[in-house]
């Protein structure tokens, strides 16, 4: 048998705080990759967790998300 992990590793954890707040905003994912000058596909895959991302896209998508990358670290920290 396969272990289970007891929480959702960064990626996962990370994308759901960005999905979050895109639905928060009232955003689809078109229009937040747009304003993070990303793809939508590359967007999707965040959000999924399934993307490892640089700190590069990190920074595009807290700009796009109008918060601050550090409070997007403190959303996923408090679980």
């Amino acid at each position: 048998m396969g272990k289970r992990r007891a929480t959702p590793d960064i990626r996962e954890r990370f994308g759901y705080v960005v999905k979050v707040r895109r639905e928060a905003l009232g955003l689809t994912q078109e229009d937040l990759a747009d304003k993070a000058g990303i793809h939508r596909t590359y967007l999707s895959e965040v959000e999924r967790g399934t993307r490892n991302h640089s700190l590069v896209n990190i920074e595009r998508l807290a700009a796009g998300l109008s918060i601050r990358i550090c409070e997007l670290f403190e959303v996923i920290e408090s679980g």
